[in-house]
């Protein structure tokens, strides 16, 4: 999913929602993952993911940036799209993938 994303140079509000679909109709097994002792292991490792997915896009020239720490954006980022799936699945996805994926890209475009 991350190759195909950064191959069509999307936006995170459009490659959030091909992850939250993926985490809908696999519901099962992540809404069983997150609450085993196994949590904290895929926690970290889907951390790494993202870290090295995402440790490119950091633009510490924008105003918003300017005086901000690369590796502390990236582990805001990473964190937060990592708890928000986390919060996602364990509520039992109060709302649609789209629309929790384009919120969480937003957020996710206004930091980058």
């Amino acid at each position: 999913m991350c190759e195909s994303a950064a191959e069509m140079d999307l936006y995170f509000v459009e490659s959030n929602i091909g992850w939250f679909e993926y985490f809908e109709s696999n519901y099962s097994f992540f809404s069983t993952l997150l609450a085993s002792s196994k949590a904290s292991s895929f926690r970290s490792r889907f951390q790494e993911l993202l870290i090295e997915e995402m440790k490119n896009d950091i633009d510490t020239t924008k105003v918003i940036n300017r005086e901000l720490n690369e590796e502390v954006i990236l582990q805001f980022i990473v964190t937060s799209f990592v708890g928000i799936a986390e919060w996602w699945i364990i509520k039992g996805m109060p709302y649609p993938p789209r629309v929790i994926a384009v919120q969480l890209g937003i957020l996710i475009d206004r930091n980058l």
